[in-house]
């Protein structure tokens, strides 16, 4: 996860309808990228045919609100930096369809925290498969939420999803007068080492609440590593998920942790005392 020294506001944006026209369009052989330096077009968005049977699983009647999604990251996400030109003929296998199919390890009516949404990655993709969840996305960097909050607003999804600009751990504390926030699900994708991201996320679900953090070959061998540092965090034994089993190939793994205890924040040191009782001055 990116951190900001800049001061943190909880912002989100109003209610909006999709842009333009949203429905899905079959790939062409012209319609792929020609390379690094071309100009973001809206074809590299297009769904491939061979794609389209997951996409209709995973989104459902949301796929026309998908496809504008993905329109918007293959442009105005391209040109903005917060996803590579390279990237933009694979928005559809190598990100959305990735992120939707962690949908099935939340339960109905959940409150969804995204740490490091970047440029909604899961969350937004998340909130478009599953309009029964509350999602809030957390990220720290101003051009990454002044993205998030246009793509809200022209998606319509204000209802359902807020940004918060600041940190993960300035979500679960509150600052600036703000209340903390938690919620029954965090998730995150591509942020940090499992120790790190623990660390980080957490303290931001409730009791029961668990992490679900997208992974990939690297999943056993941080568990492994890590195991230790998550359950001194309060975090139960973490496990491996395979999400979209026979809907994507291949699946999305997920590290599931489920936050078991709740671990208050560290006690500062007591100050060293000298002879007589006296407090050291420094």
């Amino acid at each position: 996860m990116t951190h900001d020294d800049t001061t943190a506001d909880a912002v989100s944006g109003p209610g909006g309808t999709p842009p333009g026209p949203s429905a899905v369009r079959p790939a062409t052989a012209d319609g792929e990228s020609t390379g690094r330096d071309a100009a973001p077009s809206p074809a590299d968005a297009a769904l491939p045919p061979q794609l389209a049977p997951a996409a209709l699983t995973l989104f459902g009647d949301r796929l026309d609100l998908a496809a504008a999604y993905a329109e918007l990251l293959a442009t105005d996400g391209v040109v903005r930096g917060l996803i590579g030109p390279r990237e933009a003929p694979r928005i559809w296998d190598r990100h959305l369809l990735n992120c939707a199919a962690v949908a099935e390890r939340i339960p109905s009516g959940a409150t969804v925290l995204d740490v490091g949404s970047g440029a909604g990655l899961p969350g937004l993709v998340l909130a478009i498969a599953r309009p029964d969840l509350t999602v809030t996305l957390i990220e720290p960097l101003a051009r990454r939420t002044s993205f998030l909050i246009e793509v809200v607003e022209r998606l319509g999804l204000a209802r359902s999803v807020r940004v918060f600009r600041g940190r993960a751990d300035e979500a679960a504390s509150g600052s600036s007068g703000r209340e903390p926030i938690s919620g029954d699900v965090v998730t995150a994708r591509a942020v940090a080492p499992l120790d790190r991201l623990a660390g980080w996320s957490l303290p931001l679900a409730v009791r029961g609440g668990r992490l679900l953090a997208l992974k990939g070959s690297s999943a056993a061998a941080e568990i492994e590593e890590h195991a230790e540092v998550v359950a001194r965090l309060g975090g139960g034994e973490p496990t491996v998920q395979l999400c979209g089993v026979g809907v994507i190939d291949p699946p999305t793994t997920v590290v599931e942790i489920v936050r078991e205890r709740m671990i208050g924040p560290a006690r500062p040191a007591a100050k060293k005392r000298a002879r007589g009782g006296r407090s050291r001055r420094g």
